[in-house]
């Protein structure tokens, strides 16, 4: 149980650290956000204040379960959208790999975390 607490944890920060260098990211660089992929200002703004809020919620331990999977919810459905934004604007396969990397840590976050809420730890996970 505690095994599989710390792993969630780990996988959990690693998830938030890395949602929140994309927020930074994204949030300082808006002409590649804009010109190179084409998406509006608009939109980068409120992805990178998506980000930021996601991933702090995801460090506090009092979340219930169920706003935890709609956060995985929202970050797989931008993990997925940024690959294939990467994939259909020429980016090299280096920066395809990361949000593909993302995804891969974040199932298993997940995973992790219905393992905890079947053992009956919900509550801190």
């Amino acid at each position: 149980m505690k095994k599989n607490k710390a792993i969630y944890w780990v996988l959990t920060g690693a998830i938030s650290s890395f949602i929140l260098f994309s927020a930074y990211y994204s949030g300082t660089h808006e002409m590649e956000f804009t010109t190179r992929l084409g998406f509006p200002n608009y939109f980068r703004i409120e992805l990178t204040i998506a980000k930021i809020i996601g991933a702090i919620l995801l460090l506090i331990p009092q979340i219930p379960i169920r706003i935890r999977e709609w956060i995985y919810v929202g970050f797989g459905i931008c993990l997925i959208s940024a690959v294939i934004a990467k994939i259909n604007t020429g980016y090299p396969v280096s920066a395809i790999v990361e949000p593909i990397f993302t995804f891969l840590l974040m199932v298993g976050s997940a995973f992790y975390l219905a393992k905890l809420h079947k053992t009956g730890n919900q509550t801190s996970a």
